[in-house]
């Protein structure tokens, strides 16, 4: 029978590395909160982290939507919380929430993530008994829309390639997550204000791979960003004001 439990949390402090130059939390910032989170999150579930270990696997994001709600600002205390509503013989789906002091929530999400053969790079199934094992909360209320972003035919703006660089890098020796977004962000203008993201992962980035910004100007207020590596679609991503 599936355990059942509470979000698993940890607590954050908005602090000066975090922030834009308005004293607010960077939506980069934000991402890297919930990426610690969810991965400190497997240290409560010890069943599928010995698993995991032995058998070389790993859960890389394939997608993530974020829902913002209201911008921290410093020196503001946040709770992250993450929980599994879902698994899959090949994906987990999971919440992560940025709540605030009380307890009203700043941003809300939903990811998938992929499991996958660190060796081999590709998506691998995972044991029965040991998906059995992981506790499961109910999926958490909040806008869900679709995991797959369309990429417009034509009428992009293309940019000059950047490289991914040593420092993008994280311990799965790809480029994080939350990286991809930052990378992203650069293009949008000043004045926009993000409060619906999706993104679509595809492609793993590498230090020296070269991304090559397409950007696409929709309906005002929506803005798709695909990251192209070598020709193919890397990452992309829809940012909504």
């Amino acid at each position: 029978m599936t355990k059942r439990k509470r979000m698993f949390s940890i607590d954050f402090t908005v602090t000066t590395s975090t922030c834009d130059a308005q004293g607010r939390l960077t939506l980069f910032s934000a991402l890297q909160m919930m990426q610690d989170c969810s991965e400190l999150w497997l240290d409560s579930e010890p069943v599928v982290k010995h698993y995991f270990r032995q058998n070389a696997m790993a859960q890389l994001l394939a997608s993530r939507q974020v829902e913002v709600v209201r911008v921290p600002r410093f020196k503001e205390r946040l709770m992250v919380s993450t929980s599994v509503y879902e698994v899959k013989p090949m994906f987990g789906f999971r919440n992560t929430f940025i709540t605030d002091e009380d307890g009203k929530p700043c941003y809300k999400t939903w990811s998938m993530g992929a499991f996958v053969d660190m060796h081999t790079g590709r998506l691998t199934r995972a044991d029965g008994q040991v998906l059995q094992s992981v506790t499961l909360d109910q999926r958490q209320p909040m806008d869900y829309r679709e995991r797959r972003i369309t990429l417009p035919q034509d009428g992009g703006t293309t940019y000059p390639g950047t490289t991914v660089q040593k420092a993008d890098i994280d311990y799965n020796r790809h480029m994080n997550n939350a990286h991809y977004v930052r990378h992203a962000l650069e293009l949008l203008p000043d004045d926009f204000e993000v409060r619906h993201l999706r993104v679509e992962y595809r492609i793993a980035a590498k230090r020296g791979d070269v991304l090559v910004p397409v950007m696409y100007g929709l309906e005002p207020g929506t803005y798709i960003i695909a990251l192209l590596l070598g020709g193919q679609v890397a990452t992309i991503m829809e940012f909504k004001s």
